[in-house]
């Protein structure tokens, strides 16, 4: 007997809401739409890195995942290397963060590339754009939506994938947990073509495809290749006392040199923060994450990616964990044949993603004081900086993915028992 037709509302059609969506199409009973507020579906920002289990997660749901890749141009790298730049070890080689053997490499990919690729399956009668939710409303028989242009519709179930300012997430946690918090640091970036930046950086750090990150007194600078090595991301990570109300720190000349002045007589801080000052109008932007989310679950309502979980970008993983939410949600969801089992599968993606993602937001946001040289038992000691960095991202990558996802349908079949 053919299942009754489930219809299912995502809200946000960025990376997170756009690999959800994937995941879903592939039940037959799903009715799938996805709701973006903005005029059309795009991504800002410049790259993300995809480690193995992010791929290994997505493959589970997109089988050609690595040609889907492929066609955005991501760049594999053979590791992230992390180099001293600045103090007494200024040059030194601190350690490769993710080059062994035994998984694939990391991908660096241009976030509007990779949406790109991840919209083109998708029915185009299923993608809304310029839909912004003013009211979400849980009924005896589903949840209601409404629309700024007054549209009103009704679905099973609403998944919010709308970011670290989710409007989802105010209908599933307590109002003290609505919104992020500063995280402490903030970053600023500059994408520029390849040559320059083999010039401006030095060709001796582009002869291999690999993620260079130099550990400072109070920042972090990273430079990765992406767009079929057409291009590198820029990136200076810096150490943030206090946020600005608006999140946004105006770059300049003087501003950059006040906060870089122990570092401009190192190998890399000058020349980034020339190239981080060559475009219109430079920015820096607080990183805000949400430190710890009580649920991600109410009733037929959820949360998943940056709306449940934001982090800081250090361990490289909020696209990743936005990927395995997805592949978790469709394996749950695919179980479903009816709506009235929809809070427990909710319940069930909660069970078994909060506590993987916590520990990511613990544990990037201390990587982080370590790489800026704020961990008062590391300091700027290469030596201590390596043993602190070697075994961080072991749990990352290790999660067996059809493991996991046995566990949360495990766990649905123990919610419909009560």
């Amino acid at each position: 007997m053919t299942p009754p037709t489930i219809r299912i509302a995502v809200i946000g059609g960025g990376l997170a809401g756009a690999s959800l969506a994937n995941a879903l199409i592939r039940s037959s009973h799903l009715s799938v739409h996805v709701f973006e507020s903005a005029p059309e579906f795009s991504e800002r920002g410049a790259a993300i890195g995809l480690s193995c289990n992010a791929q290994r997660a997505l493959q589970q749901f997109i089988p050609s995942a690595q040609e889907l890749l492929g066609a955005a141009g991501a760049v594999p790298m053979r590791s992230s290397r992390v180099m001293m730049g600045c103090g007494a070890d200024a040059g030194a080689f601190v350690c490769d963060v993710g080059e062994h053997g035994d998984h694939e490499p990391s991908l660096v990919v241009h976030r509007p590339s990779l949406l790109r690729e991840l919209l083109a399956p998708l029915p185009r009668e299923a993608l809304h754009a310029n839909k912004n939710v003013t009211s979400i409303q849980e009924t005896a028989t589903g949840v209601e939506l409404k629309f700024h242009d007054g549209e009103v519709e009704t679905f099973d179930a609403i998944i919010g994938a709308d970011g670290v300012f989710s409007i989802v997430r105010q209908h599933v946690v307590p109002r003290e947990e609505w919104t992020g918090t500063p995280s402490g640091f903030y970053d600023c970036r500059n994408v520029i073509p390849y040559e320059r930046a083999k010039a401006a950086i030095g060709p001796e750090y582009f002869e291999t495809d690999r993620q260079y990150g130099w550990a400072g007194d109070g920042a972090y600078f990273l430079h990765d290749v992406l767009e079929d090595r057409k291009m590198v991301q820029c990136i200076m990570s810096g150490v943030e006392k206090e946020s600005p109300p608006d999140r946004i720190h105006k770059l300049t000349r003087t501003f950059m040199e006040e906060k870089l002045r122990t570092m401009l007589d190192g190998p890399i801080a000058g020349r980034m923060m020339d190239i981080l000052l060559d475009q219109p109008n430079p920015e820096g932007y607080s990183a805000w994450e949400h430190k710890v989310t009580s649920t991600y679950a109410n009733g037929r309502i959820c949360i998943m990616g940056d709306a449940a979980h934001a982090m800081t970008p250090w361990q490289g993983s909020g696209a990743g964990q936005a990927i395995e939410d997805a592949m978790v949600l469709g394996a749950l969801l695919s179980k479903v044949s009816s709506s009235a089992d929809i809070p427990a599968a909710f319940r069930a993606f909660d069970a078994v993603r909060r506590p993987r993602c916590q520990q990511i937001i613990d544990s990037s946001r201390g990587t982080g004081q370590i790489l800026c040289g704020q961990d008062p038992d590391v300091q700027l000691d290469a030596k201590k900086m390596k043993e602190s960095l070697d075994s961080r991202w072991k749990f990352i990558y290790a999660l067996d993915m059809e493991e996991h996802q046995g566990h949360a349908v495990q766990k649905l079949e123990q919610l419909r028992k009560g």
